[in-house]
This record gives structure tokens, sequence and C-alpha cells, in this order.
């Protein structure tokens, strides 16, 4: 992101210094920066969550948290995201749990913004909360798919799997290493699944299972 508005703030400089006006320009590098200023926002307030949650030692808080309202208030949020681009499906049962509700939220709007932004227009995305012995939480999409050697690797900070599809989905790349962390606290397990359809199509999805 620094690089990016670095560039057009050269370019708006030089403009100015030689005295020409080019509004289309300006217009297109305020645009780009603004966008890019967002997404140096979201890399920062994900860097200093995923510190938090790798150098705290104490458990999460013990609160009994309302998880299906989360998941109410995450889809919500996942939608706007989408701006009307994509379906969505969800069957959000009663659910409760002891734990962090900001911790949570933070790892269920990762899955729900991931699935939003690697899923193309036009697209599924669903989401699950159901009980049995446990809590299950499922967001699945039917994205391009992740091809197997990959997926073992997908909680690392940073990892791409194609470094050009990550720049145009504005993704920081530390989603699900913040999810990983968030269900090690809550004594949850995490899995991530890809699987090819008879159709074809790659249709994948993440679960984040409760004890």
């Amino acid at each position: 992101p620094i690089t990016v508005m670095s560039g057009f703030l050269e370019t708006i400089a030089s403009a100015t210094a030689s005295g020409t006006s080019n509004p289309a320009l300006l217009e297109k590098a305020m645009t780009h920066m603004s966008t890019q200023a967002d997404r140096m926002q979201r890399l920062v307030e994900d860097l200093l969550t995923l510190a938090r949650l790798e150098n705290d030692q104490m458990p999460p808080e013990a609160s009994l948290i309302d998880l299906a309202q989360i998941a109410r208030d995450v889809l919500a949020d996942a939608e706007a995201l989408s701006s009307g681009a994509h379906t969505f499906i969800s069957t959000i049962h009663p659910a409760q749990v002891l734990g962090s509700a900001s911790e949570l939220r933070s790892a269920l709007g990762n899955l729900l913004s991931n699935a939003v932004r690697y899923t193309p227009a036009g697209g599924r995305i669903e989401l699950v909360v159901s009980v049995d012995e446990t809590v299950i939480v499922e967001v699945k999409d039917s994205g391009a798919g992740i091809a197997p050697e990959h997926i073992p690797r997908l909680t690392e900070r940073f990892y791409r799997i194609d470094r050009s599809r990550s720049r145009e989905t504005g993704g920081t790349g530390l989603g699900l290493a913040i999810v990983k962390h968030v269900a090690q606290r809550h004594r949850a397990k995490f899995e991530i699944e890809s699987v090819v359809q008879g159709s074809g199509n790659l249709y994948g999805s993440s679960k984040d299972i409760g004890t």
C-alpha cells in the first residue's frame, strides 16, 4: 500500500511542480490512495490482533457468548462487503459458548470476508451454525478452490497462493492465521477443505468447531 501511495504522490508532486493540471489523474490518484490507505489500516489492525493473540498467555474471557447473534451480525457485515455480488445462504441455530466475543467475532469475520473476497461475482456463500455434541460453525463458498498442497500452509501469516489475486482482493494475508489462534485459544479445531464437485467447480469450506 505504501509503495502505491508513494508513487501517486510523486506523480502529483511532479505535475504540480511543472504547472500542469490533470483533474482526471488527480481523481484516479485520490481513489487509489484511499483504497490503499484502507488496506494499510486493515493490515495494521490484523497485525496488532495477531500479535496480541500470539503473546497473550491468559485464556480468553470466560463469558457466556451468544454465538448465533455474533454470526448474524458478521453475516450482515459480509453482505455489505459483497454489495449484492453474491448469493448468501444461512442456517443459524441457537448456540452459546464460553469465551471472548471480540475474538470470536474476529474469527467469523475473517472467514466470511475471505469468502467474499475470493468468490467471483455471482457465486454462493453459506454460513451454518449448528449444535450436536459440539458447536460447529461452517463457512462455505463457490470460489476457485485451493489445491491440496497449499491447504496445510494457509494459516501461515502472509502465505499467498496467487500474489496477483491477493493484491486484487485487498486481503492482508493474516485472516486465517487469526482464525487459527482464536480457535486454539477456545480449545477448538479449525479445518479447511476444498473439494471438486461433479460439475467441475470447486467448493471450499472452513470449519471452526468448538468444544
